[in-house]
């Protein structure tokens, strides 16, 4: 074999490596290529959980801030109506308690003041009771005393004369008043029968409150609480 056959075969031999070395350089960068195309999408994936992530946060955020804002406000509708709703349920007692309060001026009240004395030496089991009303009433009293006495046998009450219910309204300025009734005292001064016409409208005002509630705010307005 002469020199020009050898280098013939050598570069044959040249040109065959250049061409595995290519390929092979090929398949290298392709697959560095496919592998970094899918890391590629693997990042953009997991951006894209996390900003969906971080969008669902602040949506829930803005959810929970607005049910907040619902919330608050639907709360304080509600306590000025609670508020407006008792000041009107208060106005209407104190209404009901001035009104009542003219039967003090009437001539049937020894008659009722002898009911609310008999009727409180009953509750309190007590005979010998003491009676304590307001100042202006102490005459007449004396009369309901004496009145519940003859209808009741055995009961001999007192009329309290070191201490007086607060006065009427119109006479009390400032501070308490009473507008009738009496405060019913058992002997030993522990137990003591609130019969005052002051008491009696409050207690009946409270067990028809559900009553006077659905009459003036129906139904619905009757159930806010």
């Amino acid at each position: 074999m002469d020199d020009t056959e050898v280098q013939k075969q050598i570069n044959q031999m040249v040109e065959f490596i250049k061409q595995e070395a290519e390929e092979k350089a090929n398949e290298i960068r392709v697959a560095a290529e496919e592998e970094f195309n899918i890391e590629k999408l693997q990042m953009v994936e997991l951006e894209k959980q996390k900003i969906k992530r971080e969008y669902e946060r602040k949506e829930a955020l803005v959810s929970v801030k607005k049910k907040i804002e619902r919330s608050t406000t639907g709360n304080a509708a509600r306590i000025k109506v609670l508020i407006a709703r008792d000041q009107m349920m208060e106005e209407l007692l104190n209404q009901s308690r001035m009104k009542l309060g003219e039967v003090a001026k009437s001539p049937q009240y020894k008659q009722l003041m002898a009911g609310l004395i008999a009727q409180g030496a009953k509750k309190l089991q007590d005979s010998k009771c003491i009676v304590r009303c307001r100042k202006q009433d102490e005459s007449v009293c004396k009369e309901a005393i004496a009145l519940a006495s003859q209808r009741v046998p055995g009961l001999q009450p007192t009329l309290d004369s070191g201490e007086s219910l607060p006065p009427a309204p119109e006479i009390s300025k400032e501070g308490k008043s009473c507008v009738g009734g009496v405060l019913v005292i058992s002997s030993n001064g522990k137990t003591t029968c609130d019969n005052t016409l002051d008491a009696r409208v409050r207690n009946t005002f409270e067990a028809l409150m559900p009553e006077i509630r659905t009459e003036i705010f129906g139904a619905d307005g009757a159930k806010i609480m």
